[in-house]
């Protein structure tokens, strides 16, 4: 089955403030139905990074079955990392990173690797928005969830799953 994943981040420029991060899963059914999932979620004190690879990480658990997945994000942090084969590096040097330094979000990289393993996986990167409507509908979830701070949503992750 092929899958694409858009995803979004959206912090607001703030980690103390509104944040919330959104994803929309395209699939095709056994019938050659097209389908499309979306869900998001609002946090607190939390950075865009963080919310792009929750988005990513999200998408990826909510597949039951090994798929050919591609990502498309308008964040570098992530698609970077995969493209530039910096996770391989990362894993090599114990979660280190340049001169000895601590990576950042490791436990979130260590939770989307795992989501990977029954996956081939690969991850495109768009500068902004222009040209895939489907990513400017996912700014639009997390900014959604960003407006309710407290909401946690994953009614689309459980339709996904029944």
């Amino acid at each position: 089955m092929n899958v694409t994943i858009y995803t979004d981040g959206a912090a607001r420029g703030n980690p103390e403030g509104p944040g919330g991060y959104g994803c929309i899963l395209h699939y095709i059914d056994g019938n050659g139905k097209l389908h499309e999932r979306e869900y998001s979620a609002g946090y607190k004190r939390t950075t865009n990074n963080r919310m792009e690879l929750m988005a990513v990480i999200t998408g990826l658990e909510a597949l039951t079955k090994p798929c050919r997945v591609e990502v498309i994000s308008d964040s570098k942090y992530v698609t970077d990392a995969f493209n530039a084969h910096w996770i391989d590096s990362w894993v090599k040097k114990n979660w280190k990173r340049g001169k000895n330094e601590e990576v950042k979000n490791v436990d979130l990289w260590k939770r989307l690797l795992k989501a990977m393993e029954a996956h081939q996986v690969t991850y495109t990167w768009v500068k902004g928005h222009a040209g895939h409507p489907e990513n400017e509908r996912c700014d639009k979830l997390a900014t959604a969830a960003a407006d309710g701070n407290n909401l946690l949503v994953d009614e689309g992750l459980t339709l996904f799953r029944s």
